[in-house]
Formats: structure tokens, C-alpha cells, sequence
């Protein structure tokens, strides 16, 4: 069976009058947000995976802000890669982030919010792990190793429990940062 998803797919396992759909992201790039289609599990991170289609579905995407999407979430993304080998693997979890309140996607017409920021934890089968905080205007020169963040300071924005990870500063060094 072959799987032709482009960017912005509807979910088959969502109702559809819980999820934004292609049509809602029209403008989006333009002011007042100026964002993209970002992904939260990156499709680059799923070459060869016989379920990569399923990183265009839209509960895979939030609207990011131009410069943070090819900027620093993109600079760490292409770190993580790197930063896996055969027996060498890292895991990440990353989320949106509702702090503070932002424009509207201008042709969406569900109700919805767009997040004001994004997190990430990458950490390996140890719980080692290195935290990371992004706000939507997070400039796109900006090193994503500035934006690492002590563990439980990430914790204490989120209104969920994450699973317990040990800070590392190995996890750092690996995805090129100089602690």
C-alpha cells in the first residue's frame, strides 16, 4: 500500500472537529504570525520508516514561527541526528508550550490557540537528558545550545509530570553544546 500525505494531512484517528485542517493554515505566513508548518517529530528523523507519512499529519504540526522553525528548533533537530549512531540511541519528547497569549491562525475556523513556545528533552536509555526551552520569537541566529534549561525548571512550566531524567551534561556534549 503506498501513503501519499503531503504536508498537512487530517489525522484518520482524530474526528475532524478536533483538529485544524490544510485549509486553516492559509496565512499563516504572513503577519501577524509569520510561521510555518512545524513539526513537532521531525520527518527527517523518520527516513525509511515505513510510518513517515504520518509525520504530515496535522496533530504532528503546530504553526512555528518562520525564524525558530529554520533557526534554532531546526539547528537541534539536525543535532539530534547527528548525534545517534547503530546502538547509540537518544529519545526525545517535545510539546507545545500555552504561556502567553498569541495571534490566531487568520484562516482557521475552529477554535484553537497557537503556542507561545516550545520544549524538548532528548535523553538516552539511561535517563540521562538535556532540557531545552523556545519561544516563538526565538530570533533565528540564535544557538539552540542558549536555550538549554535545567530539567526541572522545563517541569514547572508544564501542567503534566514528566518521567524523571537525570540533567547531563554527556547529553549536551553530544549534541554539540559546551557546557
Amino acid at each position: 500500500m503506498s501513503h501519499q500525505a503531503g504536508t498537512g494531512s487530517s489525522d484518520p484517528f482524530l474526528p475532524t472537529d478536533v483538529t485544524l485542517e490544510e485549509n486553516d493554515y492559509r496565512d499563516t505566513s504572513k503577519e501577524p504570525l509569520d510561521a510555518d508548518r512545524g513539526h513537532q517529530a521531525p520527518l527527517a528523523s523518520f527516513a525509511g520508516s515505513r510510518y513517515w507519512y504520518e509525520l504530515n499529519y496535522l496533530s504532528n504540526i503546530t504553526p512555528q514561527d518562520t525564524d525558530l522553525n529554520q533557526g534554532a528548533w531546526k539547528n537541534l533537530e539536525d543535532a539530534e541526528r547527528d548525534a545517534v549512531s547503530y546502538r547509540n540511541t537518544l529519545f526525545v519528547v517535545t510539546g507545545p508550550l500555552y504561556e502567553k497569549p498569541m495571534p490566531k491562525m487568520p484562516g482557521a475556523d475552529e477554535t484553537h490557540l497557537v503556542p507561545s513556545a516550545y520544549y524538548k528533552i532528548v535523553y538516552d536509555k539511561a535517563g540521562n537528558g538535556a532540557a531545552f526551552y523556545m519561544e516563538q520569537s526565538t530570533p533565528r541566529g540564535t544557538n539552540y545550545c542558549s536555550k538549554a534549561v535545567q530539567i526541572t525548571e522545563l517541569q514547572s512550566k508544564l501542567k503534566y509530570k514528566l518521567p524523571m531524567f537525570k540533567p547531563s551534561t554527556a547529553i549536551l556534549k553530544r549534541l554539540g553544546c559546551n557546557p
